[in-house]
């Protein structure tokens, strides 16, 4: 897919400021032209990654595992016809999910557990909550939100196709959600997801028109909302749990100022985040404005060092001892 898209100005100026030089940039600028790679997760609740790829590779797909520790995504690294992905017996059945390799990341920084309990506090189109179902093993419980009905259909919908059984699904403003949760119940969470929200700047390979859409009040309006959202399911935490913030987009007050304002307001900690492949440190300063030194251990996804989308991800922790 071509992006013959011009960005304007003020973007283009912001993304030069982020990235390092202009070998770095044209990098990106030349990327961001492209599509992405196919890339799919196997469904482990519904068969074996050993099993899948055979069936994939009977098909004469040449399927790439990119993460030793994660031997479930994967890249199809021969050219597939429209719509080809989506068709296959495989993944009618449930047994792939197809997923942007980036996408994948915020839950194996997070590594939920059989027998916990997740908030997936944005939840819909349900990328993330099926793949923290088979990551939980259908075991324990996941609270799955989404406030938008017609979004909320599209989660169900995944959710019975990759076969998630241990799933209650909400429909309700996120921040009210996690309001209601303190005063009414005990309930605290051992993980929890807020996949916020956003500008999507990361997702310009895919969604072009992004260019054309982009403004600067549409980043602080968003902002604003993120904050509300991550601190209002901060509070749902257990002491000794951890939350993931991200996003699919590049753009620091969306980012890094967002959990910047969870260690002040609230006191989160920071924690390090291991992933095998390229990252960059989170920025300690944006346009004249100061972060926590903590804030370096979030971790930047840019398209032209992994040939993905773009991402942010923070893993925050309460800072106690466990």
């Amino acid at each position: 897919m071509k992006n013959n898209y011009i960005p304007k100005p003020a973007f283009a100026e912001r993304i030069s400021k982020l990235l390092d030089g202009k070998e770095d940039e044209d990098k990106f600028w030349k990327i961001i032209r492209t599509g992405t790679p196919n890339s799919i997760r196997c469904n482990t609740l519904k068969i074996s990654v050993d099993e899948l790829k055979k069936r994939l590779e009977a098909k004469g797909w040449k399927i790439k595992q990119l993460f030793k520790k994660n031997p479930e995504v994967m890249i199809i690294e021969n050219r597939l016809g429209p719509g080809e992905l989506g068709k296959t017996r495989e993944h009618l059945l449930g047994y792939y999910y197809v997923q942007d390799v980036s996408s994948m990341l915020p839950l194996i920084a997070l590594k939920p557990k059989p027998g916990e309990t997740l908030l997936d506090l944005c939840a819909s189109p349900g990328s993330k909550t099926t793949q923290v179902g088979a990551m939980m093993e259908n075991s324990g419980t996941i609270i799955a939100n989404e406030v938008s009905l017609g979004r909320l259909k599209i989660l169900a919908a995944n959710l019975q196709r990759c076969g998630v059984m241990n799933t209650i699904v909400t429909k309700r403003d996120g921040v009210q959600l996690c309001e209601k949760i303190i005063k009414k119940t005990n309930l605290r969470f051992d993980k929890i997801l807020v996949d916020a929200p956003c500008t999507g700047e990361g997702t310009l390979r895919k969604s072009p028109k992004t260019l054309l859409m982009w403004n600067i009040k549409m980043i602080e309006n968003l902002s604003s909302i993120q904050k509300k959202l991550a601190g209002a399911a901060f509070g749902l935490l257990k002491p000794d749990g951890e939350m993931i913030y991200s996003t699919c987009t590049h753009s620091p007050e969306e980012d890094e100022a967002v959990v910047d304002f969870l260690v002040k307001k609230f006191g989160a900690k920071v924690l390090p985040i291991e992933l095998e492949l390229k990252t960059r440190c989170g920025l300690t300063e944006w346009e004249g404005k100061k972060f926590d030194k903590q804030i370096k251990n979030c971790v930047r996804i840019y398209p032209q060092d992994n040939n993905t989308d773009g991402f942010f991800v923070a893993r925050l922790g309460r800072g106690l001892e466990k």
